[in-house]
């Protein structure tokens, strides 16, 4: 078992003040075997107040409004989880009869979720890779491994090619991106071979730099074994989820386990900055206090004013008098 600190702090910056800000978090941590949560704490700028459901996934969700007019928010998640090693699956049943019971459970609930193919224009080109990968002399198990190796193997881990908004097509065609990026193309391979999968976001816990993502949000997958249940596979590193891999969300994709989204009215102009620090054990003093370096900037400007296409018209039409 392994014992992490983590600091998550959102913070969005507006260029002018803004009001009715309303945000939806995703930064309670997955409680089961596996993860047991020994402390939790949120702290928000304005100091709300959180309602708290669980989706349909089953994930506990925050939601909090704040009116304002603010032009700063802060979001702090502050945890200690114990993490327990994964279990490999072991199984008597035979292959085919491993094959088969996917084949029954799949288009049942809660499989079926997980089953569902983005809209994804590639598919004729994924198919004729899988036909050269896989054939049902392989487990699930292997099967899912092998396609997460083609991953890993075939993707360049580049950093900003690609934006949260950027569809399973484009990313198949850069053959470039993150973890986000990884995660949702092996969903595609998955699930087209028939295996349920689901999209996870969480964090990588840091140790001697060797994979990539670490010390930062992180996103893989979890794929339903026959006569097992779920195991994560990670293919940003191809390698199972274990216990340096710990999990806030699931869901079909990435849209369904966004740490932290909302709406505000006001100028669209903001800059998103997400710090993360995750310490073995318990944090140090020292840890906590130095200054947080973000992983993840983004910054939005205000859109160029539309061109009016019938004042457009106009100015041409007089520019072709004058040269008349």
């Amino acid at each position: 078992m392994t014992f992490y600190n983590i600091k998550h702090i959102t913070r969005y910056r507006y260029a002018s003040s803004v009001i009715d800000c309303a945000n939806q978090l995703m930064l309670y941590p997955i409680q089961d075997v596996l993860q047991v949560l020994k402390k939790h704490e949120l702290h928000i700028s304005h100091k709300p107040d959180v309602e708290e459901f669980v989706d349909y996934f089953g994930n506990r969700i925050g939601t909090f409004s704040v009116i304002g007019p603010i032009t700063e928010i802060t979001i702090e998640s502050d945890m200690e989880i114990e993490i327990l090693p994964v279990v490999l699956p072991e199984t008597s049943f035979s292959i085919e009869e491993q094959w088969e019971k996917l084949s029954e459970s799949r288009e049942q609930f809660p499989y079926m979720d997980f089953m569902m193919l983005e809209n994804f224009e590639y598919e004729n080109e994924v198919t004729a890779v899988i036909k050269n990968l896989v054939d049902l002399s392989l487990s699930p198990f292997d099967t899912a491994q092998l396609l997460s190796k083609y991953v890993y193997d075939n993707f360049e881990y580049r950093k900003g090619v690609t934006t949260v908004e950027t569809g399973a097509g484009e990313i198949w065609k850069l053959k470039a991106g993150v973890c986000q990026d990884f995660a949702h193309i092996l969903l595609v391979m998955l699930r087209m071979v028939g295996i349920p999968a689901r999209y996870v976001s969480g964090y990588i816990c840091p140790k001697d730099q060797e994979l990539r993502g670490e010390g930062a949000t992180h996103a893989w997958v979890e794929v339903c074994i026959p006569f097992y249940g779920w195991i994560g596979i990670d293919p940003t590193n191809n390698c199972i989820a274990n216990d340096r891999h710990v999990r806030l969300a699931i869901g079909r994709n990435f849209s369904d386990c966004t740490p932290v989204k909302g709406t505000y009215k006001g100028s669209s102009e903001h800059t998103l900055e997400v710090s993360i620090s995750i310490e073995n054990g318990q944090l140090k003093k020292e840890a906590e206090e130095k200054k947080m370096t973000p992983v993840f900037s983004y910054k939005t400007k205000n859109p160029a004013p539309q061109t009016n296409s019938y004042r457009r018209y106009l100015e041409m039409q007089q520019q072709q008098q004058q040269q008349q």
